[in-house]
């Protein structure tokens, strides 16, 4: 069913906004439990005494991933007033 509408193309992005940011909620999980099971798997020292390069890579990388949780808020702020000023510009004509 077909609606000839304005601004039906820009709720339709609200959907494909909200399953994007659902994907990637679920990928950085499995990428957080991913590191964590590494962490804990990997022994902190060699056998000289130094901090391995195994778990030096693990922390760089956990560090790394830990920060982009920080950035959704900001992506999804963008992304609906992306959709706003859409909307806007499409009831104004």
């Amino acid at each position: 069913m077909k609606m000839n509408k304005k601004g039906q193309g820009i709720f339709d992005n609200i959907g494909s906004l909200g399953i994007g940011i659902a994907s990637l909620a679920i990928v950085l999980v499995v990428v957080f439990l991913i590191i964590s099971a590494a962490q804990t798997n990997i022994t902190n020292t060699d056998v000289h005494g130094n901090f391995s390069s195994a778990y030096n890579a693990t922390n760089t990388l956990a560090g790394a991933v830990d920060t982009i949780p920080s950035w959704i808020p900001i992506v999804v702020i963008t992304a609906i007033g992306g959709i706003l000023i859409g909307l806007v510009s499409i009831f104004r004509r």
